[in-house]
């Protein structure tokens, strides 16, 4: 029934992921995230789409905030580590929904 929905999640992981290369991808994704979570509303799916959103927009917030403290030279570390968290969110999300289980456990 939410074989659909899956597909939809796992593409945006895949966006994400791709962004590391492409940048943009990352914009696709949560617009994708936006404009399907009606969707999935209600299901197990809603909590990978709450993940994905926020790992969008946390991410973006580190980055900017790296970006501008580059000067100062602490922002390098602060990209590094946002870079990092991203990866780890994109692959912790990704193995969880391979194994068809939710984001947050109650």
């Amino acid at each position: 029934m939410l074989e659909k929905e899956r597909n939809i999640t796992n593409i945006v992981y895949l966006l994400q992921a791709l962004s590391f290369i492409f940048g943009i991808t990352a914009v696709a994704a949560v617009i994708i995230n936006y404009i399907k979570i009606e969707d999935v509303r209600g299901t197990w799916l809603d909590s990978h789409f709450r993940w994905q959103i926020r790992t969008f927009w946390f991410g973006l917030l580190w980055a900017v905030l790296g970006f501008f403290t580059t000067v100062i030279g602490i922002g390098f570390a602060i990209l590094f580590i946002d870079g990092v968290w991203i990866i780890y969110r994109i692959v912790k999300g990704w193995l969880r929904l391979y194994e068809n289980r939710e984001m947050y456990e109650l």
